[in-house]
């Protein structure tokens, strides 16, 4: 999933004083599985700015609103209808559905509401870990299923480095190194030989270097 957190609600504030009527748009797919823009954080943070606003003195009109998907036009529409006289957007989504709520929303500025981080998983309630870095060219096949890009600090396709100590990386104590996990891995799976095959560097054309990417499933057209 994208995991996100919210902004300093001062950097929010900040952002909404030209304002007094606005409409937080939250969103149940990804920010809602890490609570950062749900339907119960859109409530939290309607809150607190209507306390902010009237401590002062300065009356503040919020629409919330949660669709289920930001990223995806089907569950865009419907806002159009509920917008009211709102004169601005919050949108609690990650940047991507910040930027598709904006472009249906042409005469309204979007602003965001969280810092999208990293696409990851949930390694216990509160926890989140960065698991992909969406390169475009996935090694998952020779490394047990464990992202060398990822999960190694450097980003090394052919480790472990020489910093790399007793399973740890040499950045902290703390922090596992990747390879050191991708080599466990591999032992687990009685699958060395992948070890020795050597992998090419990432084509980054096809990833962050190379934007905007686009794909076109014409199956589904």
């Amino acid at each position: 999933m994208i995991v996100a957190e919210q902004k300093p609600f001062a950097e929010i504030e900040e952002r909404l004083e030209p304002y007094t009527r606005v409409m937080i748009l939250g969103c149940k797919g990804c920010v809602t599985v890490c609570s950062a823009g749900g339907a119960k954080e859109v409530g939290i943070l309607a809150s607190a700015l209507k306390l902010a606003r009237a401590e002062q003195g300065r009356p503040i009109e919020i629409t919330e609103l949660t669709v289920e998907r930001q990223c995806d036009p089907e569950y865009l529409e419907p806002i159009a209808g509920k917008l009211g006289d709102a004169e601005v957007i919050l949108s609690m989504a990650c940047g991507a559905g910040v930027q598709f709520t904006a472009e249906r929303t042409m005469k309204l500025p979007v602003l965001p509401a969280v810092n999208t981080v990293f696409i990851g998983v949930a390694e216990q309630a509160g926890v989140y870990a960065e698991r992909c870095h969406a390169c475009g060219n996935c090694k998952l096949a020779y490394t047990g299923g464990i992202c060398p890009v990822a999960r190694c600090s450097k980003s090394i396709l052919n480790g472990p480095c020489g910093g790399s100590s007793k399973g740890k990386c040499e950045i902290s104590e703390d922090v596992p190194c990747g390879w050191a996990l991708i080599v466990e891995r591999l032992e687990a799976l009685g699958a060395m030989h992948l070890y020795d095959e050597f992998m090419d560097v990432c084509d980054w054309s096809t990833a962050r270097d190379g934007g905007p990417r686009r794909i076109v499933r014409e199956d589904l057209e």
